[in-house]
């Protein structure tokens, strides 16, 4: 059962607020390229519970979907197996 990202809120990003609306539009890697190019004009970024800043630990903003299950084999081993926002 997948949830979302308590501290995205399901967006995948944090402060993504701050993202202009034609950017985020555009899709996940436009927004990770956009915020790579803004580097100290803003504080969004990729959220650290849902990716590491290069890849995501699967869906952005959800967790334990079969590409990123609970447990300690997974994406979150280094966690005791759950994400950081559980």
């Amino acid at each position: 059962m997948a949830i979302n990202c308590n501290v995205c809120e399901g967006t995948g990003f944090q402060n993504f607020e701050q993202i202009p609306v034609e950017v985020q539009e555009r899709g996940n890697e436009a927004i990770v390229k956009w915020i790579h190019s803004t580097i100290g004009d803003t504080d969004a970024c990729v959220c650290h519970c849902c990716g590491d800043g290069v890849d995501w630990y699967g869906e952005p903003g959800r967790h334990y979907t079969s590409q990123d299950p609970i447990g300690k084999h997974g994406p979150y081993a280094y966690n005791g197996g759950l994400a950081e926002c559980h």
